[in-house]
């Protein structure tokens, strides 16, 4: 069977499935499998393939067709232009949290304070870690998260992407895991912001194989969120800053939240697609 086959007819299938751009999904499991850039295929239509090469690209279709995220199947996902390895114990870096990255690594670059300090709220797979620390060669960021098995995704993460000297890990259950003392510039978060009623109708992809943790936030969605307006101010430096990510239709309760707590907030920040999807908000004037 060769190349164009292979496409054609495992793309039919795993749009019966009910997967999302089959045709895509299918040319990069294929790549990955021939271990070559997804573009080449288009050079080697004709290819036919060895029967061990079959064999591994339908295991990977067959687990896709069950909605085994892609990012799984294939170990690693890009953010920033990072690779990012995940499994079931992180959530799936999703390209709009870029933006966050972003805002965040701009901010620092221009602080007052130099060196700079970043606190990475639920850091999950290390993503806005090793983005912000690897576009701030003087920022130093301590990655927070409840769980072990994130931990230690994330630490091979900042290890693979050269920023390990810059990065420290810190777990436990949440703003209370860190020291008193501790003071930063920015603190960035994507922390759980689903309703839990919610969860159950997500897509398979999210709802079967994120973890949960990194999902729910509670009745509404906000718990992770009132809590770092509750506690954030105390962890700030005057002049710092927080940036977090919050879902669809949140915008106007997040901001509420922080502006009863004497926050100063902007206007909620829109992602790609227009949506509002970020709160920049700086800590109470004494």
């Amino acid at each position: 069977m060769t190349v164009l086959e292979v496409i054609q007819r495992s793309a039919d299938y795993l749009a019966k499935k009910g997967v999302e751009s089959p045709r895509l999904q299918i040319e990069l499991l294929l790549a990955h499998v021939l271990q070559m850039p997804r573009l080449k295929l288009y050079l080697n239509f004709e290819r036919p393939l060895a029967e061990a090469e079959l064999a591994a690209l339908r295991e990977l279709v067959r687990r896709r067709s069950n909605r085994e995220p892609l990012q799984h199947l294939v170990g690693s996902v890009s953010f920033c232009g990072f690779e990012i390895a995940v499994n079931r114990a992180v959530l799936i870096p999703r390209p709009e949290t870029e933006l966050l990255a972003e805002r965040a690594w701009q901010f620092l670059s221009t602080s007052n304070s130099q060196p700079s300090t970043c606190l990475d709220f639920g850091t999950g797979s290390g993503c806005l870690a090793i983005a912000i620390a690897a576009k701030c060669p003087t920022a130093t960021v301590t990655a927070l998260d409840v769980s072990p098995e994130a931990i230690e995704v994330a630490r091979a993460n900042v290890e693979r992407n050269g920023v390990a000297n810059r990065v420290q890990f810190v777990c436990g259950e949440g703003l209370t895991a860190l020291l008193a003392a501790t003071r930063f510039d920015l603190i960035v978060a994507n922390p759980p912001y689903v309703p839990t009623a919610e969860i159950a109708v997500l897509e398979p992809e999210v709802r079967d194989f994120d973890p949960r943790r990194a999902l729910d936030g509670g009745t509404d969605g906000l718990d992770c969120i009132r809590q770092l307006a509750a506690g954030g101010a105390a962890l700030l430096q005057s002049h710092g800053c927080l940036m977090l990510e919050f879902g669809d239709g949140q915008g106007g309760a997040v901001k509420a939240v922080f502006d009863a707590g004497g926050w100063r907030t902007e206007a909620p920040v829109a992602d790609l697609s227009g949506r509002a999807r970020f709160l920049i908000a700086r800590p109470p004037a004494t």
